[in-house]
């Protein structure tokens, strides 16, 4: 037995726990393989699994509870840092936003299954003010769902498994570089894919005050509020004269924004991703004055400028 495989078994519990952990929280670490291995060692009898689950299920809870601690006090600001850090910008924040809207406390369950909807989700619960109580019972099931999902397969099949553990360890440290290797190409890759699509919805922005002084000279615009349901039900607040069309909206109403003056886009993600998609679109659609908001309606709002509030239940 070589001194790697020593070490992770030695450690096995810190090391589920920290890797559980570090997946809950939005780092480029998988966790899946951990939780198979520790079912193998379960399986082998050099882990107790109910301690296995309960330290997956612990790991997820505290993850979970972060940044739903932070959603419920720091609100939007949240979803904006995950939309700044995502590797896809603002679709992950868009997708689970919708996800939400559908399924409710359901999604806590469901998301643990979803990559990059499992880190937005407890933020939503916290910033739509879920009780501590449901939030708990909803991400606890969750949790061990998912645990159990994956520690199960490993201490069914621990025998499988360690064969083939075996035969890796042949390689010796040869394998642990072909995997990090694989996993640092990986996320150079999504960093790439993530620099490529900003610079090309890096189309013609205008500024908060830019906006502002167009007003202000009674210039002829139409502005288009683009943000979800979601979020208007977190902040029922609209830039004065807005017209409310969520993205899935877009292609089948485009015809409502005249073609003759100058449209304004803005959303709630901080780097305006859906504005800019939203101004290509309407550009393929013969709508070519047409310019995303620049930080989107935080811009506005740090600026100080006048918002009008929106009644309850606005689609």
């Amino acid at each position: 037995m070589d001194d790697v495989t020593q070490f992770l078994i030695r450690y096995s519990s810190l090391v589920l726990f920290a890797v559980v952990f570090a997946d809950q929280v939005g780092l480029p670490i998988p966790a899946v393989p951990v939780l198979l291995a520790a079912g193998a060692l379960a399986g082998a009898g050099q882990m107790n699994l109910g301690m296995a689950v309960g330290l997956s299920v612990a790991a997820c809870l505290v993850g979970d509870f972060i940044w739903y601690y932070l959603g419920r006090y720091r609100g939007r600001h949240v979803l904006n840092v995950l939309c700044r850090i995502s590797f896809e910008p603002d679709s992950c924040v868009r997708r689970t936003e919708t996800f939400f809207g559908l399924h409710g406390m359901r999604s806590l369950v469901l998301a643990k299954f979803i990559p990059g909807v499992s880190t937005v989700t407890p933020a939503l619960a916290g910033l739509f003010n879920v009780s501590v109580e449901r939030f708990l019972l909803y991400t606890g099931l969750g949790a061990l769902l998912w645990t159990v999902a994956y520690i199960a397969p490993g201490y069914l099949f621990s025998d499988q498994l360690e064969q083939i553990a075996a035969q890796a360890a042949r390689f010796g440290g040869s394998l642990v570089v072909v995997i990090v290797g694989a996993l640092a190409l990986y996320i150079v890759y999504k960093y790439v894919h993530r620099q490529l699509l900003l610079r090309k919805l890096r189309i013609a922005r205008i500024t908060a005050d830019e906006l502002k002084q167009m007003m202000d000279n009674g210039h002829e615009m139409m502005i288009v509020d683009l943000r979800q349901p979601l979020d208007i039900q977190a902040d029922p607040y609209t830039i004065p004269g807005a017209l409310r069309m969520a993205m899935e909206e877009l292609e089948q109403r485009h015809h409502e924004i005249p073609r003759d003056r100058d449209v304004i886009l803005y959303c709630a993600c901080p780097n305006e991703a859906t504005a800019a998609r939203m101004a290509l679109l309407l550009k393929k659609n013969g709508i070519t004055r047409v310019r995303p908001l620049a930080g989107g309606v935080e811009a506005w709002r740090d600026r100080n400028y006048p918002l009008e509030e929106l009644g309850v239940g606005v689609a």
